[in-house]
């Protein structure tokens, strides 16, 4: 791939990576969650986020557009460097998880079925060291998600402070204009944090951004309201007034 070609897709990578992250966050989040209780996952769910090398699920998808992203930097900001590693990281930790979650899905019953059997028997005696191994995945499964869970406590810390230098990416805006509620489901209490990192003192130019976004892609009402968030903001703002005045003309063109 071309150097140029990637720094043109750079506003869709970022944009990528940044959704899936979140998206790969709340799905694991609920399988953790899951595991808390009933200290299991599930093998389905997890197989789907990681895919294969010839159809790639989304965690599989977010390593390799990260890579992209991150390594082809002319900057070369070292947010961008962790944000790197942490995603690949997230992904080899959940293969591994994958794995175990597979062992506990296949093999546990059979053990757990088998100790009912004449223990007398010099296989069996044999066999029972193979149960502590079988007991042991759970542990390993108990480690794995501890390490992702810290994996992504991090990045919620490293994205704010690499997204600030991409606060004019109007493809970001929109993103956290239409998956709202997604990124602070993933955000938690470091949701505002992340926007006034992100924005500063300007924090109407999200759905500015939005706006802008969503208007270029013919999504006109939607457009609408994101400026009608902007304007709330900060009513005096030149850019709000301006973006308000293009989606204002669409509206009476509309009613007319």
């Amino acid at each position: 791939m071309s150097k140029s070609w990637i720094k043109e897709k750079r506003p869709e990578f970022i944009r990528d990576t940044f959704r899936d992250f979140c998206l790969a966050g709340s799905a694991l989040e609920e399988q953790f969650e899951t595991f808390d209780r009933e200290c299991s996952v599930s093998f389905e769910v997890l197989n789907d986020l990681i895919g294969s090398n010839m159809h790639k699920g989304l965690l599989w998808r977010l390593k390799d557009t990260a890579h992209l992203l991150f390594r082809h930097e002319e900057e070369n900001h070292i947010s961008g460097r962790f944000l790197d590693w942490g995603m690949g990281y997230i992904f080899h930790e959940a293969f591994k998880l994958r794995e175990d979650s597979y062992q506990n899905l296949n093999y546990a019953p059979l053990f757990s079925n088998l100790r009912g059997q004449d223990m007398t028997l010099p296989e069996s005696l044999i066999g029972q060291d193979f149960v502590q191994v079988v007991e042991q995945t759970e542990e390993s499964m108990e480690r794995e998600i501890s390490r992702i869970r810290f994996i992504i406590s991090r990045c919620r810390k490293l994205f704010p402070i690499y997204l600030c230098n991409h606060s004019d990416n109007s493809l970001l805006g929109r993103l956290l204009f239409s998956q709202n509620m997604l990124i602070r489901e993933v955000f938690r209490e470091e949701y505002q944090n992340l926007i006034d990192t992100i924005y500063g003192d300007e924090p109407e130019m999200l759905y500015v951004h939005a706006s802008r976004s969503l208007r270029l892609g013919g999504w006109m009402k939607k457009a609408v309201e994101a400026t009608q968030h902007a304007y709330k903001l900060n009513p005096k703002s030149p850019k709000v007034l301006q973006e308000k005045e293009i989606v204002d003309n669409w509206t009476k063109t509309v009613r007319i």
